[in-house]
């Protein structure tokens, strides 16, 4: 923590099976104290899953903050903060696509704090290739649908607002700057 800033107190508020949110008193640096919310949250991994066509595995799903079905790229929470992220990714990728890659075949491509005022989630975000089919391995409460889309349409979709998922964005972007930067 900062010299300027310390926390003079934090109070749990809400514990929930993703995250947990607090109450930290602050004592910010004119030496007034100030009451900030903080999330805090496990971490996640995402995949940017590329089909040996070049498409990319999206994933389509209901999500309850927004009351309506989101276009994003694999993903999900890791089991506790011990597993790793690469671990993590592998898991969803099967869970939620029903495809699967060796170990070696994937790869780091971006860690992301989501947001940065309030909670302190990591995504780690890897590439995918090789990919070989196997079967779905959804949670009981997760209902979605898998679609291949080109990397341009969803770009296109991203400068157009009709991709918003943050992940999606910085994922698909990154991998589009790495990977087809001269295409």
């Amino acid at each position: 923590m900062s010299e300027l800033y310390k926390r003079l107190d934090r109070r749990l508020v809400y514990e929930g099976s993703i995250l947990t949110v607090y109450e930290d008193t602050m004592q910010i640096p004119n030496g007034n104290t100030a009451s900030w919310d903080f999330v805090d949250h496990k971490g996640a991994a995402a995949v940017v899953a590329v089909r040996d066509d070049g498409k990319l595995l999206m994933v389509k799903q209901y999500r309850n903050a927004l009351e309506r079905e989101t276009l994003e790229i694999p993903a999900g929470g890791r089991d506790g903060r011990q597993e790793p992220f690469l671990d993590c990714a592998h898991r969803e990728l099967e869970e939620e696509t029903g495809y699967r890659c060796k170990k070696e075949e994937m790869e780091f491509l971006i860690s992301l704090r989501t947001t940065v005022a309030f909670c302190n989630e990591q995504i780690d975000v890897f590439v995918a290739r090789n990919l070989e089919k196997t079967s779905q391995h959804l949670d009981e409460d997760e209902y979605l649908n898998v679609v291949a889309m080109d990397p341009g349409e969803l770009v296109e979709m991203i400068y157009t607002g009709k991709l918003q998922d943050s992940k999606t964005v910085a994922a698909v972007l990154a991998y589009k700057a790495k990977y087809l930067a001269h295409s």
